[in-house]
């Protein structure tokens, strides 16, 4: 079994997060995979970002949400960084998705729907994920298991990945009350005996977030679908060694 290297917001130990620099070197690293965080501007645009408010990772401040798209493309996102970002934009989810349209990357798609509930962002995500033809190459993940049982009855053809913590017992069943298709679950809740039975059950395991070679090397001989990482060239290379 292929399993997945998801760069985690794109090549983030190397590039600003959730910008189109990450994302392009993640795939030059070995990404097979890419996680990407949505949030909704004022305006209903999909905004690539991890965090609600910007000052953390762009020159702007306050919430994504308070801000039209016009106001947001003018924001830097990538001086925070490093110097040689500087000039880095904010990306749309459309941006993303036309990389990625003619290769087969796989799409890991979190919707940042917990603080805010952005209504209408589902269908939205959905919509563009089908016009650009990528319904079968994108899960949708979020920590709202609402929004995702809501996705899977808009689009029960695209999969969806429940994120958590640790301590859910026997998630592959919770799954099923979901119809979700994989766990992407905090990686030291995941158990080897665990990624077995879930299995059983139609389910995947897409552990995050996962920087360290050995735990790396334990996921891989659990069986886990997919990783996320920071580091998809460190992955890339244990799983060429393993000839996984």
């Amino acid at each position: 079994m292929n399993i997945i290297n998801f760069a985690h917001r794109g090549a983030s130990a190397v590039c600003p997060e959730n910008t189109m620099a990450a994302f392009r070197r993640s795939l030059e690293l070995g990404a097979t995979g890419i996680e990407t965080d949505v949030q909704m501007s004022r305006d209903g645009r999909l905004v690539l970002i991890h965090d609600e408010e910007l000052s953390r990772t762009t020159t702007g401040t306050g919430f994504i949400k308070d801000h039209t798209w016009g106001e947001l493309q003018q924001l830097d996102a990538g001086s925070w960084f490093a110097p040689e970002f500087q000039g880095e934009r904010l990306p749309l989810l459309e941006d993303l998705l036309e990389l990625l349209q003619d290769r087969d990357t796989i799409l890991n798609i979190e919707l940042k729907n917990g603080v805010f509930l952005y209504p209408g962002m589902e269908e939205k995500v959905i919509a563009l994920v089908r016009a650009y033809g990528l319904t079968e190459r994108v899960v949708l993940s979020s920590f709202n298991h609402y929004s995702l049982a809501y996705c899977k009855s808009l689009a029960p053809e695209i999969r969806t990945g429940i994120l958590y913590g640790e301590g859910l017992y026997r998630p592959w069943d919770y799954a099923a009350t979901l119809h979700a298709d994989a766990l992407h679950a905090f990686h030291f809740a995941v158990l080897p005996e665990f990624v077995t039975e879930a299995a059983e059950h139609g389910v995947v395991y897409h552990p995050f977030t996962v920087n360290d070679p050995k735990r790396m090397a334990e996921l891989i001989d659990a069986g886990v679908a997919g990783i996320i990482t920071d580091h998809p060239d460190m992955l890339a290379g244990l799983l060429a060694a393993r000839g996984v």
